[in-house]
């Protein structure tokens, strides 16, 4: 957790590269805007190397790789960061499988059914997130939280209309 004081370590604006995404669904729109705005109220976020923050971020994806854009506060660049999405394929299919039988569940199905569900879907989202802290290691410190949410975006960069 970032405390209050130390924003030295921490992402204030995050834009994400939309500019192949057609429309996404109001659900997937909702955990796009929800983990933004988790990930501004609480991250930790350091790029290895010489920086302080706090971070504005670009994330896109180009030719197959996430592009991390970090940026200082005055949108000046500080570092790119690349990272192959290939590791990411079969978490991330398994992913949107699973959030489509959860908002389907949702509309239908009973509470223990929706619980089931949403546990698996908990858990590949666990997965993802440890797979970008792992990837990531050496470039950039993340806690657990900011990984998770990271993640989630990365999933959204993904959604092609």
């Amino acid at each position: 957790m970032t405390s209050s004081c130390d924003r030295s370590k921490s992402i204030i604006k995050i834009t994400l590269d939309e500019h192949s995404v057609v429309r996404r669904s109001p659900e997937v729109e909702h955990e796009r805007a929800v983990a933004i705005f988790d990930l501004i109220e609480e991250n930790v976020f350091a790029p290895v190397g010489d920086f302080s923050g706090p971070f504005c971020l670009h994330l896109a994806i180009e030719e197959n790789r996430l592009i991390i854009d970090i940026r200082g506060t005055d949108e000046q660049p500080l570092v790119k960061v690349g990272l192959a999405l290939t590791p990411f394929r079969r978490v991330i299919k398994d992913y949107f499988t699973v959030c489509e039988s959860y908002y389907a569940a949702i509309r239908r199905a009973s509470p223990s059914q929706i619980e089931a569900i949403d546990m698996g879907r908990r858990g590949l989202h666990n997965e993802g997130s440890e797979l970008l802290r792992e990837r990531l290691n050496g470039k950039i410190e993340l806690d657990t939280n900011t990984a998770r949410r990271l993640f989630t975006l990365i999933c959204v960069l993904h959604i092609r209309g």
